[in-house]
């Protein structure tokens, strides 16, 4: 009688590639997430800018927000980071000074899932979150 073993490999998925603003800073924003603002950053017309931020209420005690803004609109005491997505045209995100301090380093991602898909929002600064994902304590 003779014993066979087998051994298993866990294979761990690629963490997915991120890109940061043109100097290297800002949020990090993951491929999946690149792909989706360049499709629809056109459709929202010339001159227009992602605002990234965040307000008070949700089940955490603060929410994230996103929306595309008239570059117009960009506060003198904004935050501005330039994103270069390969393939398409480069598009800026801004984001006040006091959101910034709560979503620094943070990750959006974007899933397409039927469940739970959209637009996601890691946060490193977080203490807490909901369980939507759109809104967190520090």
């Amino acid at each position: 009688m003779t014993s066979e073993s087998a051994t298993t490999t866990a294979i761990a998925e690629p963490a997915q590639a991120t890109h940061t603003g043109r100097d290297g800073k800002g949020i990090q924003i993951t491929e999946s997430a690149m792909k989706q603002l360049a499709t629809l950053l056109p459709a929202q017309g010339a001159g227009k800018v992602l605002r990234v931020g965040v307000r008070s209420g949700g089940c955490s005690g603060m929410s994230y927000t996103m929306d595309f803004i008239d570059a117009s609109e960009i506060q003198a005491d904004d935050e501005r980071y330039i994103y270069e997505p390969a393939g398409a045209p480069s598009f800026t995100v801004v984001s006040d000074p006091k959101s910034l301090l709560y979503i620094y380093g943070m990750q959006l991602d974007f899933s397409s899932a039927l469940i739970g898909g959209g637009f996601n929002f890691t946060n490193p600064n977080a203490t807490q979150t909901c369980g939507c994902g759109s809104s967190f304590a520090v």
